[in-house]
């Protein structure tokens, strides 16, 4: 890293920090703090998404993932990313939205009852904090292997990140995190586009790589049709599912995304956002995923072990990328640890204070305490993520460790969700469902990661039959349930308990609407055929440009 790489790091990002820190003025009430007064356009909600997304984790995850086992994780960011957002912005969401709710699990008392939403409540905090660890972890890789910083210099300058963060997180709650991550997006679109043309040239193109991993017995990597599982035997339709079940719970269970579109100015704001968002993250994790490959046609690259590969991402740049183009992908990096940890605060935090602490622990306090409690909570969240990198650090790669933790309880409570809004599931079905399979889950990752059970048979518990087992588990639990005591429709809601701020909060939000457009919306704007054409599009790149 040379002096003007450095000065490109820290204008970039020192400015947009700034502008974070600048719009947290003003922030006072819950409404605007948690939900940015439900007043954010489409595009700044879809680039928030997109920053979020695709996180530092995910970039060099993705490069290591396909350095060692070949391009099918594209799966999760075309068909299941877009699934996922359908099935979020469409049907899911809009039931929260339109009956003023703040968080996902707020939903969950209204469907399925109180247990349920603090169960909800605690998955999240579990699942997303896990996630925060993975950050924590990329970011000390990017840092040790592509600046060459020392280990306590790298972890330093983390936890500085992690502090500016949260600083202007908790001060501006959602208004600042959407606006600071939409410059974040762009930066971070920036960086990819200058890795890849690098990594590109030097390999000859698209051609050269091929050439070169056929020469060296590879091709299969370029192929999501001829990856069979960490065993050799998993049919890959099925890891395509099992991507598309981790999109669908990514975007629907998922608060950090949820939130944002809650806090749209309008419900065609909040579809056109969903379809924005994903529309970016594919071409850029397209890149990332076509790294790894790339790498396996660079001679000094050929010889790391599979259990490096998530260092393939910083060797790369480091290797590669000259003065000042370095600085622009280290920028990049950075600001994709800042929009990360700012998202996943100001989400978990909301639900820490509005789904634990406001419900169960301390009731009918006043607006101000409430927000006080959140911007305390985005500092405590943070702080979690540092409790998972023992684990993290046992784990072969990234990615393997984001597929072993989120089939333990991600995927019950995604189809919790979608049973309640899709189905006359019965109230009582949805904490039923939850148990069994978060027991499910359990059992398959003891099985996995911590000791082999030897009456457990492979095709039960490994990492792509899991995702469809839990489905089955908890859905079947669902279906009892409701044929024992009825069914009940979806668009029954009871009354939550809320009482005192809970109930005033939603009572302050601002008047629903449908769209920003002073008449109707525009046929060519319709949210529908854009949605129709980012399915049709990521099934191609999934079952014809990569199959």
């Amino acid at each position: 890293m040379t002096l003007l790489d450095w000065l490109i790091v820290f204008v970039i990002n020192g400015a947009i920090i700034s502008y974070g820190i600048y719009l947290a003025r003003g922030t006072e009430t819950s409404s605007e703090w948690f939900l940015g007064g439900r007043a954010l356009p489409w595009w700044a909600v879809g680039l928030s998404m997109f920053a979020t997304n695709v996180d530092n984790a995910d970039i060099v995850g993705v490069t290591g993932s396909t350095f060692k086992e070949g391009i099918h994780i594209i799966s999760v960011y075309a068909v299941g990313s877009v699934v996922g957002a359908i099935l979020a912005a469409f049907f899911v969401v809009p039931k929260m939205y339109r009956a003023g709710f703040y968080t996902n699990a707020e939903y969950l008392e209204a469907r399925f009852g109180p247990s349920t939403r603090v169960l909800s409540a605690l998955i999240q905090l579990q699942y997303r904090s896990s996630m925060l660890g993975l950050i924590l972890w990329s970011a000390h890789l990017l840092l040790t292997e592509m600046v060459g910083m020392s280990l306590m210099q790298a972890w330093i300058l983390i936890v500085v990140l992690v502090i500016l963060a949260g600083f202007y997180t908790a001060y501006g709650g959602l208004r600042s995190v959407v606006w600071t991550d939409a410059a974040q997006g762009i930066v971070m679109m920036i960086a990819a586009v200058v890795i890849f043309v690098t990594i590109w040239q030097t390999t000859g193109g698209w051609g050269g790589m091929m050439a070169e991993l056929d020469r060296t017995g590879r091709t299969d990597m370029a192929h999501i049709g001829r990856y069979r599982g960490d065993h050799g035997i998993t049919p890959p339709w099925m890891v395509v599912i099992a991507w598309t079940i981790v999109g669908s719970g990514y975007w629907t269970v998922n608060h950090t995304q949820t939130m944002r579109l809650m806090g749209s100015r309008s419900l065609w704001d909040m579809k056109m956002a969903a379809l924005w968002g994903v529309a970016l993250s594919l071409p850029i994790m397209v890149i990332s995923a076509s790294l790894g490959i790339f790498a396996r046609a660079l001679p000094d690259f050929q010889t790391i072990p599979d259990s490096a590969a998530d260092t393939v991402y910083p060797l790369l740049a480091n290797a590669y990328l000259g003065s000042g183009f370095k600085g622009i992908v280290v920028a990049g990096v950075v600001a994709a640890i800042v929009s990360t940890f700012d998202s996943m605060g100001s989400a978990l935090s909301a639900i820490f204070t509005r789904d634990v602490y406001a419900r169960f622990l301390v009731r009918n306090r006043d607006d101000h305490h409430y927000v006080l409690v959140g911007r305390f909570a985005t500092v405590g969240v943070l702080a979690l993520g540092f409790l998972y990198l023992p684990f993290i650090a046992h784990q072969q790669n990234m990615i393997q460790a984001f597929t072993n933790l989120i089939s333990v309880f991600a995927t019950p409570l995604l189809l919790t969700y979608l049973a309640g809004v899709l189905t006359p599931a019965h109230r009582r079905s949805g904490l039923i469902g939850l148990i069994v399979g978060a027991c499910y889950g359990v059992i398959s990752l003891v099985d996995r990661v911590f000791t082999d059970v030897p009456w457990l048979p492979t095709w039960f518990t490994s990492r792509w039959t899991s995702f469809g087992w839990s489905i089955l588990f908890t859905g079947s639990a669902i279906l009892i349930t409701t044929m024992l005591f009825g069914r009940q429709s979806q668009d029954q809601l009871a009354e939550t308990k809320d009482t005192g701020w809970l109930l005033r909060s939603r009572e302050d939000l601002p008047p629903l609407r449908e769209h920003p457009f002073a008449t109707d919306v525009p046929a060519w704007l319709n949210p529908i055929p854009w949605a129709a054409l980012c399915l049709t599009g990521s099934i191609y790149v999934v079952f014809v440009t990569f199959w």
